[in-house]
């Protein structure tokens, strides 16, 4: 089956929703990112469903969050259906999102050596960001983040894309 990649909005919320709980457990709300990014709306623009034929099998979901007075898009969750991870959906995704936002700053809580390696996300300016809730420091990512404080707290605000110091 071929898997075709369509703007978030075209998915069923409530299948959104259930692909998340599967992929990150219902206690995901409690996570840190979720605060980060609390009460903000998705990026339209930057977030993503993947579909095998009318199944929903994956999703991007991209955030409008700042550190400091410096804008970010808050890159996740990225998930996949449990049934489908590790068939490239996820990569599928993240490359869609870097294709449409090749220079924006992006920010994400993930695994350092993946989203590095194939997505040049790191750690390197994000150790001195101040976060709303736990997070392991290795895993607290950023990309296009030369212009990016190095110290400053990270958390939801309402910006067009076009604010981004891209």
């Amino acid at each position: 089956m071929t898997i075709f990649v369509t703007p978030l909005s075209a998915a069923d919320p409530q299948a959104i929703e259930d692909l998340l709980d599967a992929a990150f457990g219902a206690d995901r709300h409690t996570r840190t990112a979720y605060r980060i990014r609390d009460a903000m709306p998705v990026i339209g623009q930057l977030s993503f469903a993947a579909f095998e034929s009318a199944t929903l099998v994956g999703t991007i979901q991209c955030w409008p969050v700042a550190v400091g007075d410096a804008p970010v898009v808050l890159v996740g969750p990225v998930a996949v259906s449990p049934d489908r991870q590790r068939s490239g959906i996820g990569r599928l995704l993240m490359t869609t999102l870097i294709e449409a936002a090749p220079d924006v700053p992006m920010a994400m809580v993930g695994d350092p050596e993946y989203y590095g390696r194939f997505f040049d996300f790191t750690a390197d300016v994000t150790g001195g960001w101040d976060v709303p809730g736990p997070v392991e420091r290795h895993r607290l990512l950023a990309r296009n983040a030369e212009a990016l404080p190095r110290i400053g707290a990270i958390g939801p605000r309402a910006f067009a894309l076009n604010e981004v110091n891209a």
